[in-house]
């Protein structure tokens, strides 16, 4: 299974970078720039965490494939 983000989306749309993202919740912005690219699966509390930033469900940012 691959895990599909879309936080690179909803990070750009609300105008803020990565750092900023990362420092919202409580990570390194390196555990940003690997989400955003898919090498790496959050944990339940770090993808509600970023959810509840955008304010969206958990579903909104992430999607598992079976590609």
């Amino acid at each position: 299974m691959a895990l599909i983000t879309k936080i690179k989306e909803y990070r750009e749309n609300a105008g803020m970078k990565q750092a900023e993202l990362a420092e919202r919740v409580n990570v390194r912005r390196e555990t940003i720039v690997h989400l955003e690219n898919g090498k790496y699966n959050p944990s339940l509390k770090l993808a509600m965490d970023i959810a509840k930033v955008f304010g969206v469900p958990v579903e909104e940012l992430f999607e598992y494939t079976d590609s």
